[in-house]
């Protein structure tokens, strides 16, 4: 992205794993802090990195999808998203990647 001309500023990144980021586990607080984060005038990525930790994260997610400039990226680890629940929600707005663990011989692979 950044070798794109995608400058920092336009790249927000948060961990809901990082006790940093507790405070904006609030749905509000989360949503008020990345509108303040947005430039208007220009494109933002947004990168939600274990979201199922956020209370009410789909309104939050909501909220951003109907913005112009915004383009989101959600993970999360639980039953959950895999549970298609979130497929529900989101119909038409996403694609979905199930990512699995390395085999014992693909992870001896990567490391050779």
């Amino acid at each position: 992205m950044r070798k794109n001309g995608v400058s920092n500023d336009q790249i927000i990144t948060l961990n809901f794993e990082d006790m940093a980021n507790e405070p904006l586990r609030d749905p509000h607080r989360l949503y008020d802090y990345l509108q303040n984060k947005l430039l208007p005038d220009k494109m933002n990525y947004i990168f939600l990195d274990e979201i199922q930790h956020v209370h009410d994260f789909e309104k939050v997610v909501d909220s951003l999808f109907i913005k112009d400039n915004v383009d989101l990226y959600l993970t999360g680890s639980n039953a959950y998203f895999l549970s298609g629940e979130i497929a529900t929600l989101l119909t038409g707005r996403y694609v979905q990647l199930n990512m699995l663990p390395l085999s014992f011989k693909e992870f001896v692979e990567w490391h050779k």
